[in-house]
C-alpha cells in the first residue's frame, strides 16, 4: 500500500491506542499523527512496563494523551465509544516478570484484553482492533522458520497470556463479527525501547551497555538464532492490518530476513558502535528455563497478503538506535 493510501484510509481516523506511551505505541502515535488521524494514546506510564512521556515529545500537543489504567473499564468505555480503530498493544511483555508474578500477568494480558473487547462489542462493535501477540507462544521451535500453523506449547506465562489475548480477539471476529486481526512479533528493536536493564528485552539492554561502554554478556554459547525487526517496519505492519479488510479475523508472523546467532549479532553491534566487547557467561538458571532456543519467523502470509515486508536491514537499525541513546540517554537510564 502506498503512502498516499496509506494517508487516505487514516486521515480523520479516530485512533485509540492502549500503551501509547510504551516503545511500539509511540512510534505508532507519531505515524497516525502525520497521516492525520486523531489519535489518543492511552498509557498507565508503571516504571515496570516501559512508559515514558519523552516518546511523544515530537507530537504532545497534537495528540490527546491519556494517563489511565486500562483495567479502568468506565473510563475505557468512554474511551472506546466513537474511535474508528483501536491499537491493543498494552501488556506485560517480561518473560521472566511473568514467572515470579503470573496472576498480575494473567490481569493484565487476559482479564484486561477480554475487558476491552467486551467494552467495544457492546458499545462500539464496528472499531477495528488490531492486537499486539507475541512469538512466544510457540515455545521451542519445532521447525524453522516458524509459520502461523506451528503448535503453540509456551514455556512461560507470558506466552500463554499472550496466545490467550491473540485468541481472544479472533474468537470476536468469528463469534460476533468484529473487525480484529492478531499479530505475532519477534524481536522489535529500536529507539524508545526499555534499555535500563534486561527485564524486557536483551538487545534494548545491549544498547545500553555499548553507549556506556560497558561489556556484553552473552547467555550460553551465543549459538541460539533470532531474528529481530526495527521499530519503523512494524508499525508498517500495524497499519496495513488496520488499514486492510482482507486482515480481519487473521493472524500473522512478522519476521526479520536476516536470522542471526546472538554470538554475530553482539560482533555486530560493536562493530557498528565502533568500539566495545563481549564475553560468554553461564545462563542464569531462572532464564535457562524459559529459553526457547533458535528461533525465526515465517511471514509469507503476511507478505503475501498484505504486502509486509521488512525495509529496514540490521546494520542500519542497529546504527539509528545507537545514534537516538547517545543523543538522549539522560531520558531512558
Amino acid at each position: 500500500m502506498l503512502p498516499t493510501e496509506l494517508a487516505a484510509c487514516f486521515a480523520g481516523k479516530r485512533v485509540l491506542i492502549t500503551g501509547g506511551l510504551g516503545f511500539i505505541g509511540s512510534h505508532l502515535a507519531a505515524r497516525l499523527v502525520e497521516l492525520g488521524a486523531e489519535v489518543c494514546p492511552i498509557d498507565f506510564l508503571d516504571s515496570r512496563y516501559g512508559g515514558n512521556l519523552f516518546n511523544i515529545e515530537g507530537i504532545k500537543d497534537r495528540a490527546q494523551v491519556v494517563i489511565a489504567d486500562i483495567r479502568d473499564q468506565l473510563l475505557m468505555e468512554r474511551l472506546v465509544t466513537g474511535r474508528d480503530m483501536l491499537f491493543n498493544l498494552a501488556g506485560q511483555i517480561s518473560h521472566l516478570g511473568s514467572i515470579e508474578d503470573p496472576c498480575t500477568d494473567l490481569e493484565i494480558n487476559c482479564t484486561s484484553v477480554l475487558s476491552i473487547l467486551e467494552i467495544c462489542r457492546l458499545h462500539n462493535p464496528a472499531i477495528k482492533i488490531v492486537y499486539s501477540s507475541s512469538r512466544q507462544i510457540y515455545g521451542r521451535p519445532l521447525y524453522l522458520p516458524v509459520d502461523e500453523n506451528h503448535p503453540m506449547e509456551p514455556v512461560d506465562f507470558n506466552g500463554i497470556s499472550k496466545m490467550a489475548g491473540g485468541w481472544y480477539h479472533i474468537l470476536y471476529n468469528r463469534v460476533y463479527g468484529m473487525h480484529t486481526t492478531s499479530l505475532r512479533m519477534t524481536n522489535v528493536y529500536g529507539p524508545h525501547m526499555w534499555v535500563r536493564d534486561g527485564r524486557l528485552s536483551f538487545i534494548g539492554l545491549w544498547f545500553r551497555q555499548l553507549v556506556e561502554g560497558q561489556e556484553l554478556h552473552i547467555f550460553g554459547d551465543g549459538q541460539q538464532v533470532r531474528d529481530f525487526n526495527y521499530v519503523d517496519d512494524v508499525v508498517d505492519a500495524l497499519l496495513l492490518a488496520a488499514a486492510n479488510p482482507a486482515a480481519n479475523g487473521q493472524v500473522y508472523n512478522l519476521g526479520g530476513d536476516e536470522p542471526m546467532r546472538l554470538l554475530d549479532l553482539a560482533r555486530l553491534m560493536v562493530e557498528v558502535n565502533g568500539s566495545g566487547s563481549y564475553r560468554l557467561v553461564d545462563f542464569p538458571a531462572e532464564r535457562k528455563a524459559i529459553d526457547i532456543g533458535d528461533y525465526y519467523g515465517d511471514y509469507t502470509k503476511l507478505r503475501t497478503q498484505l504486502g509486509w515486508q521488512p525495509s529496514v536491514p540490521l546494520r542500519e537499525g542497529i546504527a539509528r538506535t545507537l545514534a537516538f541513546y547517545r543523543q538522549n540517554a539522560g531520558h531512558y537510564w
